[in-house]
């Protein structure tokens, strides 16, 4: 099952390219230092200025690197459908155990139309599926009559949920049942979505701090929610500081300064602010992060 702390794992770049070797071992020690399961392109990956050939080679390069040891859910995000497909068949050649896929951006599709993306998805491929909704990116929320009608075909199986509405999760698992999985997209919200009943949470944090965010879903899991809670009051500006500037920027500083990539990003994204660094700074060493 999918479950956990999940990294929605950033791309290093060198020189204007994907940096393949800095990615390999990026995902390695991920998975050495207890990460459930890896998320390569999704946003946090900034899909959106990798080229075609560059968003199926990361998929491939975090295939490989994670060599079955923990599961590959690859980003395949797109507001045209033809080219979700695609990038899906492309990610089932790689060999990931699952896509997640996010609702259509920008063309503000209606709940039918939506309903048809996604069902033209899971046609298309024989690996499973999850399911992203994000309201403050893509403008359009799949509703709770849509998201049900979802959860009928056999290969959606779950959904990454970023509108930080707890109260959705049960409401979701009454019209999906108790085994369509439910992830937290936003890692503020993490604690309390495994209290209502999620399963875990799709993290930009856990590229920063994998072992931390990893033992924490571990309490979760296990319903230890003390000390749970304790774990996230020392990760909670991590989880915040992260975005004073765009995303992935403060992320990539951090791990710039840990030795495992450059802080390279690409436009129209920029590097973080001295005072951004500054703060990421006394954020990892909150979480207990070694620099």
């Amino acid at each position: 099952m999918i479950s956990g702390s999940l990294t929605a794992l950033v791309t290093p770049f060198k020189d204007g390219v994907v940096d393949a070797d800095a990615y390999q071992a990026f995902v390695d020690w991920q998975i050495r230092s207890g990460t459930d399961g890896l998320v390569p392109c999704g946003t946090t990956g900034e899909t959106s200025t990798l080229s075609n050939s560059e968003h199926v080679h990361v998929i491939d390069l975090c295939v490989q690197a994670a060599g079955g040891r923990v599961p590959v859910i690859a980003g395949i995000g797109s507001n045209n459908t033809a080219e979700a497909i695609h990038m899906g068949r492309e990610a089932q050649k790689c060999g990931a155990d699952a896509v997640l896929a996010v609702a259509p951006y920008y063309n503000k599709p209606s709940q039918e139309g939506m309903f048809q993306h996604f069902q033209a998805i899971a046609k298309a491929v024989d690996i499973d599926i999850i399911l992203y909704n994000i309201p403050g990116r893509s403008i359009v929320d799949i509703d709770l009559k849509t998201m049900g009608r979802l959860a009928e075909i056999p290969n959606i199986i779950g959904l990454k949920d970023a509108t930080s509405d707890i109260g959705r999760i049960s409401d979701y698992k009454a019209v999906c049942g108790a085994d369509f999985i439910q992830l937290s997209g936003d890692d503020p919200t993490a604690l309390a979505h495994w209290a209502h009943g999620g399963t875990g949470c799709i993290s930009v944090a856990s590229n920063v701090a994998p072992t931390q965010c990893a033992e924490m879903h571990k309490l979760c899991a296990q319903g230890v929610f003390s000390k749970a809670r304790d774990l996230h009051e020392k990760l909670d500006r991590l989880f915040k500081d992260l975005f004073l500037d765009a995303s992935p920027a403060p992320a990539k500083y951090a791990l710039s300064l840990m030795g495992k990539m450059r802080p390279d990003v690409r436009l129209p994204i920029i590097e973080c602010r001295d005072s951004t660094k500054a703060a990421v700074v006394a954020a990892m060493k909150s979480a207990g992060v070694e620099i």
